[in-house]
């Protein structure tokens, strides 16, 4: 191969890359009251303090670190030492924080977020990025109206499920038709 080929390969290699990789600069530059929520939530996690994901309601925590995303449902356990590294963070749903009120809730939390974990390493156990994609859509949209999913945005599923951005707007497209 000579020069002329490798920079040519090379430039198509940088053309095909992921123009926005950063979305989390989107987090912080949105308007208003999101921003605050989610500025003043973060800074919560960041207290060392541990709250739970309150468990009588749909909704949970999209937890952003710096090369992947976790999500915290009901029951979870959320800051404390586990969330120090966390960079931005979406609430989905209508988000509930409690304090637990003892050692034994506090156990009982970090199980559940345990849970949590699992069921999206289990989504990430498949080698094809597209089923990966479908699986994770497919379990938000059972446990949260079709309208909150939907405004999610793609970088947040990719990050669950380690795909590209890109993946997930083509299943989504899909799914639609």
């Amino acid at each position: 191969m000579d020069s002329g080929e490798c920079q040519r390969y090379q430039n198509a290699m940088v053309s095909t890359y992921y123009p926005d990789t950063n979305f989390l600069e989107y987090l912080v530059t949105n308007d208003g009251v999101e921003q605050d929520s989610s500025s003043n939530l973060l800074k919560m996690l960041h207290s060392g303090k541990v709250f739970v994901v309150n468990s009588r309601r749909r909704n949970g925590l999209l937890l952003f670190k710096q090369f992947h995303a976790e999500f915290a449902g009901p029951g979870a356990a959320v800051g404390g030492n586990c969330d120090r590294d966390c960079v931005a963070v979406i609430p989905i749903g209508n988000l509930s924080l409690l304090t637990p009120e003892s050692h034994e809730d506090c156990q009982k939390a970090y199980l559940i977020r345990r849970q949590w974990i699992r069921l999206i390493r289990q989504i990430t156990e498949s080698q094809l990025a597209k089923v990966r994609v479908q699986k994770i859509l497919e379990q938000f949209e059972q446990y949260f109206p079709k309208e909150v999913v939907a405004s999610l945005p793609d970088e947040a599923f990719a990050q669950l499920v380690g795909v590209l951005p890109q993946t997930v707007g083509i299943v989504r497209r899909m799914e639609k038709l």
